[in-house]
């Protein structure tokens, strides 16, 4: 018994003839005759009373009737559910940002994009660091991931640069760079300004493109950093510069957190210290609800133009979210 000998079945059932139910079938008659023959012979027992005007249905062919329509039912159902998942119109994605990617405004408005034109997606949103989420997308447990570059590349990711962004100096507002002025505005941060300042970055393994890229650029200008502290997250090295601990370098999208307390000063570098904004994924598994949200930011990306960078409200805590491996987590850093 399969489910075309089941259609071919319903649709004598329901003409009560054979010769119509072979002609809406497209079909000859006499094979069709020969497919009811042959499940009856399956089953061990008659489905249809013949007569002269046509058939109708035994006691087995009225059983038969109903589990058929509720099989054939589920099982177009399924193919339509299975269709949607291959579109990508439906699924799940787990994702993760890390703080710094979260605050930049391109990624509130990709999700409203996304709800809007694929509200059959299904988004579980965590936040890590840059190293979590390029380990965790290229062991398959998290589908993709936005983030800063550079970071380590396993074989099989994809990094997409969806955004650019240059980096600024944090520093408490009291600082003498802070209160520093040209003409009435404010002035750039050069590398020598920061020598023998108490420096505090994301650590190397949680943030490995900016904190390399900067420590080379101060090498390559004979400039020495005093690394005070490495911290875990971006919104803690931000937290001890608000505290006076020290000054710190952070993409231009966290510029308003601590506001009041934290003064934002460009770092006079040039494009030397791009902090882009990139899509991660692997290449294999580019397919469904990933290749559509993946598809989707970069044809945003490709369409927006970046803003320069305007204080925005950043909350100082935020709560707690799932981490790549299914734990819970604070908000991590870059």
């Amino acid at each position: 018994m399969d489910l075309r000998q089941l259609r071919y079945f319903l649709a004598v059932a329901q003409t009560g003839h054979m010769t119509r139910a072979a002609e809406a079938l497209g079909m000859a008659q006499p094979p069709l005759s020969q497919q009811i023959k042959g499940l009856e012979t399956q089953i061990g027992l008659p489905l249809f009373k013949r007569h002269a005007k046509g058939v109708t249905l035994t006691e087995a062919g009225r059983t038969l009737q109903a589990d058929a329509t509720r099989l054939l039912h589920d099982f177009d159902a399924l193919q339509s559910r299975m269709q949607l998942l291959a579109e990508g119109k439906t699924g799940r994605l787990d994702i993760a940002f890390t703080s710094s990617a979260a605050a930049h405004e391109f990624t509130p408005y990709a999700l409203r994009e996304c709800r809007a034109r694929h509200p059959g997606l299904v988004l579980d949103i965590g936040e890590a660091n840059a190293a979590e989420i390029t380990e965790a997308v290229a062991q398959g447990r998290l589908h993709c991931g936005l983030l800063r570059v550079p970071v380590d590349r396993p074989p099989g990711l994809v990094f997409d640069t969806l955004q650019h962004e240059p980096a600024m100096v944090a520093l408490p507002i009291d600082h003498p760079l802070a209160l520093r002025q040209r003409r009435g505005q404010p002035t750039p941060v050069r590398l020598a300004d920061l020598q023998d300042e108490p420096l505090i970055l994301v650590r190397r393994t949680g943030a490995p493109g900016l904190y390399a890229n900067l420590l080379a650029l101060c090498a390559a200008q004979g400039v020495q950093p005093r690394v005070v502290a490495e911290v875990p997250r971006m919104l803690t090295n931000l937290n001890l510069v608000a505290a006076g601990t020290g000054v710190s370098v952070v993409p231009s999208s966290m510029l308003g957190v601590h506001r009041h307390a934290i003064a934002y000063r460009p770092l006079d570098v040039g494009s030397q210290l791009d902090v882009p904004l990139t899509l991660v994924y692997r290449a294999e598994d580019n397919v469904g609800a990933t290749a559509t949200f993946t598809r989707l930011l970069n044809t945003l990306a490709s369409h927006s133009q970046p803003h320069p960078p305007q204080a925005r409200h950043h909350p100082t805590e935020r709560p707690m979210t799932r981490s790549p491996n299914g734990q819970k987590m604070h908000t991590p850093g870059m």
